[in-house]
């Protein structure tokens, strides 16, 4: 799946995003939002990329990756959503089209949360968030057609098969 992007691109995003104090810090959440503000910038290099797409879900297609990070687009189907879960990991998005709806929890205990804020995040949005959490959150498409996002994780696709760490059930809201 690494050649959605040629190996030059993908080299110069790799780069971009290495830091001398790795994945863990403010140096490298500046690195991500800078390589998704240029990623979202250009939805017609996204949307041109043969992504694979999965009615009413979600697909993850890995654009580059390394031993410390990994870059996906994911393509959200009208209805797709995520468990409610936290992150082992950094967490960088960008909205390339459409519109996801991120809502924000809170854990009342090591299993549920409750719903503290949602937003809708519109093409052009980007966020970063480090482990140092809890950064409990839940995306949707709530809208009528397909949403893409570029997501960058701090870690190894081939060692961890996501960067979910924590899932949990809805209470209230």
């Amino acid at each position: 799946m690494q050649g959605y992007l040629n190996e030059e691109r993908r080299g110069a995003v790799l780069r971009s995003l290495r830091t001398d104090e790795g994945t863990l810090s403010r140096d490298y959440l500046a690195a991500a939002r800078t390589v998704l503000r240029e990623l979202v910038a250009m939805p017609d290099l996204v949307q041109r990329l043969p992504l694979e797409r999965k009615a009413g879900g979600y697909t993850r297609n890995l654009l580059a990756g390394n031993e410390a990070v990994s870059v996906w687009a994911i393509v959200w189907a009208q209805g797709a959503t995520t468990c409610i879960h936290d992150h082992h990991c950094s967490c960088c998005f960008g909205v390339v089209a459409g519109t996801i709806t991120e809502t924000w929890y809170r854990a009342i205990d090591v299993a549920r949360a409750v719903p503290t804020e949602e937003q809708e995040r519109q093409a052009g949005y980007v966020g970063c968030m480090l482990p140092s959490g809890p950064n409990i959150h839940r995306m949707r498409n709530l809208g009528a057609g397909d949403v893409i996002t570029i997501h960058i994780y701090g870690f190894d696709h081939e060692a961890h098969a996501s960067s979910i760490e924590t899932e949990y059930t809805a209470v209230g809201g």
